[in-house]
């Protein structure tokens, strides 16, 4: 199996959450309501994966913005992010900074 490369991952992203970081120069936020300080690292998808993180994780909300991260310059850690599957995800150790994100697309919401 190919392995996927690093360098264009994405983040799922509540807009208020990415206009503070648009304020303070860099993002924090793991994933919904939980921030890197609480988790100790910021959840990254590879584009496979985004979907079902989406679905599983934010089927409910409105307005959701998928953040397009450039990795290249950034320290990921690929690892188990699904014990019960081991599926691997990348993570950043360490805010995200802004200017490492080439593009914000907001989603459409997802009629459950």
């Amino acid at each position: 199996m190919k392995s996927e490369p690093t360098t264009e991952l994405f983040h799922l992203a509540l807009p208020a959450d990415w206009i503070l970081a648009q304020e303070q120069g860099e993002y924090r936020v793991s994933t919904r309501g939980v921030t890197l300080e609480v988790q100790g690292f910021i959840h990254l998808s590879f584009q496979h994966q985004w979907p079902a993180t989406r679905q599983r994780f934010y089927a409910d909300v409105g307005d959701l913005l998928l953040l397009h991260v450039d990795a290249a310059d950034l320290e990921i850690v690929v690892e188990v992010g699904n014990p019960e599957t081991g599926e691997q995800f990348p993570h950043l150790y360490g805010p995200l900074p802004i200017e490492c994100v080439t593009a914000v697309e907001l989603l459409p919401y997802l009629q459950v």
